[in-house]
Order: C-alpha cells, then structure tokens, then sequence
C-alpha cells in the first residue's frame, strides 16, 4: 500500500513511543516526514533521530506538501485548534485524548472534517491491542452470555509525585475523568455499544497540590476542576456501568473494568495498555480461567490507530477506521456528561451517537 505521509506536532513525552512506532512496526504505512514542537530543541532532537525534517510552527507543519496527517500530540487545551487549523488544509487529523475539551469544538471539528472530505480519528488506541480486542471476541462469540453490567475504576493519588510538568491534569480540560476516563469509557463503548443516559457526582477535595517531582518540586498548583468523579452510564443495550475516576486516593483494591453478563463475568486488562490478562469466570465455574489471546500487538503500540486510519485511506473505500472521532465524541459528551449531572443533581440525556467500530482482524497463526 502507499504509505501515508505524517506530520507530528507536539514533541513531548507522549511522542517517543509514537515514533518509535510509526518508524518501526507500522513503517510499512506510514511515514514521519515533518515535526515541530514548542521547543526547538526537542523537534530538532526528534527529527535527526528518526529520520524527518524539523519545522518552526504548527501552521508551516499543515501546510506542508510532504504531510496527508497531522498526529496532534499537544496538551489538550490546544487539541482543537490544532486539529482544526489540519482539518482547514485538507489534511486528516489524529488526536491525541481527548478529542477536544469542550463538546461544541468536537462537534464543529467533525463537521468541518466532513465538508472537507478528510478524516479524524483519536486515541485511545489501546482499545485495539491484543487484550481489549481478544474480550470482544469472547463477548462476540457468548462466553460470558450477554453483559448486564460492568465496573470500571481508575483511582490514584495524581501526578504531581512523578510527572515533570504536571500542572495542565488540575487545570480545565485536565482531571481523573479527562485524563483517563477516555481509556476506560472507550473500552465499555467498544465492548458495550453506545451509551443513553447517565448520572454523576463529582467533588474537589484539595484546592491545591504540591508537586514534588524533582523539576518543579515544592511548585504550588491551584486545583481547577473535580479531582473525584463517580457515576452510572446505562448503555443502549440496557446494561449498566459504575465508574470512578479520582487522583484522591492513596491506595485501593478495585479491579480496572470487570464486565458481568447472563452467563458470567470477565476482567478486562488494564485499558491504558495493549495486552492482557484477560480472565474468564463461567456459571458454575470454581476459577477464573486466563484467555489465550486472539489478536496481535499485546505491547504498547500506540499509533496503531493511526496506522489502522492510513490503511482504511489507502484502501480508497469508506471503511471507517476503528479509532474515530465519532466514538471520541461520544466519549467527550459522557465526560461531560457526568459533570453535568453532578452539578444539576439529574439524569443527563446523552445527545450524540456512536457506532462500535468493527473488530480487528484475528492474528495470523503461522
């Protein structure tokens, strides 16, 4: 196939195993040809590294001959912007999670994108990785009967501990729920279909954080948004979800996602990666069973969202490539959603739709 001509923007922590992916393991469709960065010295860094010329802005970057894609690897608050000034050139965009911060920016980056006939698409991608994808397959094919409900819980004490530049998580757009919620409210969409209705509650419990990571330790950051968000989602289906969110808590037990059905009950891995375990607990069953798994890529293999959207562009069909803006809607509005419902003390009534993307092909035994 031809190989799609990328552009990234955003050199920063996320972007390494990006491009060791898409100069390596999906090098066969797709190639890095331009990046830039806020920082010169890190574009330049990452340009002789791999292979690819180092630009001065995002603006030359989109408008750039050598670029069909531009990998929008910049802190969330600038998702829209950038995406949209792609989108504005005629180029396919790939954000980074989440799409976009507020739900009118999504809904005009994607109207956008239609009338310019090019696509969008964001991460998670881990949703395509050999775990997620072998517990659609069980799910497809009965093992667990038909899910009636699900848990899904990301709690921890935040970021300011490790992460070198940690402000933008307790500022707008940032948070447990637009952190990471992305993850596990895209594997229960992928899993379970689209939701319809949800409730919330949210709270902060700290006005402030102290970071204590070495670059800026003792560094006081003023706390923004709700730092604990619990609620329901109940899905199309009629199946129901629990989750939580929260950088508030020291230590915990909870499982990650499990899912319950008619027939049994599943662990779904850790959705911040690509791999298992998978476990599988049966009616009548004494044990959990671990599951072989049945797809590739169980290491981390983030882009291979973007490589799974070069190839459904190359293909020249409308297949829609798996790690959509669509379902990245979705899942901003249920983000929302939750915050909503937290402030009005209601149901809130979900407004867009998504369809859950086909599955990955199985892997090939040799």
């Amino acid at each position: 196939m031809e190989k799609l001509n990328v552009g990234i923007v955003g050199i920063g922590a996320i972007s390494g195993i990006y491009l060791d992916n898409l100069t390596g393991v999906f090098g066969d469709r797709v190639e890095v040809t331009t990046v830039t960065d806020l920082v010169p010295e890190r574009a330049s860094e990452a340009a002789k590294k791999y292979g690819a010329r180092v630009v001065a802005s995002a603006e030359e970057l989109v408008a750039a001959e050598a670029v069909d894609l531009v990998l929008n690897l910049t802190i969330p608050k600038e998702h829209f912007e950038v995406a949209m000034m792609a989108v504005r050139a005629g180029k396919h965009v790939y954000n980074e999670k989440p799409l976009c911060i507020q739900r009118e920016e999504a809904a005009e980056l994607l109207a956008a994108a239609e009338e310019a006939g090019v696509r969008v698409g964001c991460s998670p991608d881990t949703v395509l990785g050999a775990g997620i994808q072998t517990c659609r397959k069980l799910l497809n094919d009965g093992w667990i009967g038909a899910p009636v409900a699900a848990t899904a819980f990301m709690v921890n004490h935040g970021h300011e501990s490790w992460h070198p530049d940690p402000e933008f998580y307790y500022q707008v757009g940032g948070g447990p729920m637009f952190d990471m919620g992305p993850y596990y409210l895209s594997t229960l969409v992928n899993l379970m279909g689209p939701a319809v209705r949800l409730s919330g509650a949210a709270k902060k419990s700290f006005e402030t954080r102290t970071i204590t990571s070495e670059k800026k330790h003792g560094k006081v950051v003023p706390v923004e948004v709700p730092t604990h968000v619990a609620g329901t989602v109940e899905f199309e289906t009629g199946a129901v979800a629990t989750v939580i969110t929260s950088f508030d808590i020291w230590a915990s037990t909870l499982p990650r996602i499990e899912i319950y059905g008619t027939e049994g009950s599943m662990l779904v891995p850790d959705p911040n990666t690509f791999g298992g375990p998978v476990m599988v607990r049966r009616a009548g069953d004494s044990e959990w069973s671990q599951m072989p798994l049945t797809h590739d890529h169980p290491v981390n293999s983030r882009g291979l969202g973007v490589a799974d959207m070069a190839e459904c562009i190359a293909s020249g069909d409308k297949a829609m490539h798996r790690a959509n803006g669509e379902i990245a809607n979705h899942v901003l509005e249920i983000m929302h959603g939750f915050h909503d419902a937290a402030s009005s003390g209601r149901y809130y009534e979900m407004q867009t739709k998504c369809r859950r993307p086909d599955p990955r092909p199985m892997r090939k035994v040799v």
